[in-house]
């Protein structure tokens, strides 16, 4: 089978590619790159005044399947993805069973295969049940198709534990994903300050992230081995990292559309459907995170995919879970503070959404670029397309957004995983 995208504005980071150009795929792969490619026996997909970009990844995101299915499923989660345009994702193993054993791990993946919408890498838990008591076997887990480690939504309190994780990770060729939070400091619904004192509420310490992260380089640096800090939203966590990479630190990071598109004001509108940790922070904060993506000091997009009943987010602010859904709407957030804004070209935006979660995953001799030879996994979409972002429209099985009611600007037309067409908006 043979499709050919036509007419299309291609940008392309690895190839340093922003121009008109058509992509023929052939069956999975992409076979051609180029003006004016002719080919009758063909399905033509007429691309003007759309963006072509290599499959957007989500490093970081939870599907909640196993135990959590009223929250969301592998199923309902990976058609949310694709209708965002992500063609790989990553999910998170806080579930019930914990993928902590090779068992629930590859029924994880049977199951995404079944679905057979994206790519679907799960990670495996550091520790058993996430509990902090034991660590898991990563050379098992590994084997058995885990994409990397985490106990994200917990953190790994045990600095000597988490040393000898980060330290097995490494020589794996993979890495532990750290969720920053340090307990003695992190209680609280929302980030510490006016608008938590005005809502009556306990406060979030912005060290309860920055201390763990400070460990985490610290573990990195010492040890010369990889290490990777979740979802950062403090200027302080942003310039500790990036002081880290100049030094040569082995250190990479991630940050969420929520922070460059937020702050905490945004818990006065949106209530508990703008409530996660790590919490909205400042606007000093929020500029610092454009800025750290804008730089390089943050290596990518993530969208933390959270998502929760309405029963669950309908309760007071003190007692709703944090999270918030996010596959949807990741792209028109960075077109609208990122690109609209000039903070960044689309070469450094494809840079964030796909090149270096390629690197990160190790999957980039595959995906992360459109190249003869690759993967066909392409994201394609309409900047102009604005819209009201409704309930209706979601098509992620949860509803707690902060965008819904919102004017969102940028559609995704078509999501093309391995040379099928799997989203067609």
């Amino acid at each position: 089978m043979k499709t050919l995208l036509k007419n299309g504005r291609l940008v392309d980071f690895k190839n340093k590619i922003d121009g008109l150009y058509d992509v023929l795929i052939e069956d999975d792969r992409i076979t051609k790159v180029g003006r004016d490619i002719i080919d009758v026996e063909v399905n033509q997909i007429d691309c003007t005044n759309l963006i072509i970009i290599p499959g957007m990844i989500d490093i970081h995101c939870h599907l909640r399947e196993p135990g959590f299915e009223y929250k969301e499923t592998i199923e309902t989660g990976a058609r949310s993805a694709v209708a965002g345009g992500f063609t790989t994702i990553c999910p998170m193993p806080n579930t019930k069973p914990t993928p902590d054993n090779v068992e629930t791990l590859e029924w994880i993946i049977d199951e995404g295969k079944r679905v057979n919408l994206c790519n679907i890498l799960p990670y495996a838990s550091v520790t058993k049940g996430e509990k902090g008591e034991e660590l898991v076997n990563f050379e098992e887990l590994k084997k058995a198709g885990a994409i990397a480690f985490s106990d994200d939504g917990m953190p790994v309190v045990n600095s000597k534990m988490m040393r000898q994780a980060m330290i097995e990770a490494d020589k794996l060729g993979t890495y532990v994903a750290s969720h920053c939070e340090e307990k003695s400091v992190s209680k609280g619904a929302i980030n510490a300050g006016e608008v938590a004192e005005r809502l009556g509420v306990e406060g979030v310490l912005p060290e309860a992230e920055e201390i763990m992260a400070a460990r985490e380089i610290v573990i990195s640096e010492t040890n010369n081995i990889r290490g990777h800090i979740c979802h950062i939203s403090t200027k302080t966590t942003k310039n500790m990292i990036r002081d880290a990479k100049r030094r040569g630190v082995k250190i990479t990071c991630e940050t969420c559309p929520h922070y460059f598109s937020f702050t905490v004001d945004e818990v006065l509108k949106s209530g508990t459907n703008a409530k996660m940790n790590p919490p909205l922070r400042e606007e000093k904060d929020r500029k610092a995170i454009i800025e750290g993506l804008a730089d390089g000091t943050i290596d990518c997009i993530i969208t933390d995919h959270a998502p929760h009943s309405e029963d669950e987010k309908n309760q007071e602010l003190a007692k709703a879970p944090n999270g918030i859904i996010g596959f949807e709407t990741a792209l028109p957030a960075e077109i609208m503070n990122l690109i609209d804004t000039r903070e960044m070209k689309y070469l450094d935006l494809v840079k964030l959404t796909s090149y270096r979660p390629a690197q990160i995953l190790h999957i980039d001799d595959e995906r992360g670029s459109i190249e003869p030879g690759k993967i066909a996994d392409i994201t394609i979409f309409d900047e102009n397309e604005t819209y009201i972002y409704t309930k209706e429209m979601i098509v992620s099985k949860a509803k707690n957004s902060p965008f819904i009611g919102k004017e969102l600007k940028g559609k995704v037309k078509y999501t093309i995983v391995g040379g099928r067409i799997v989203y067609q908006g």
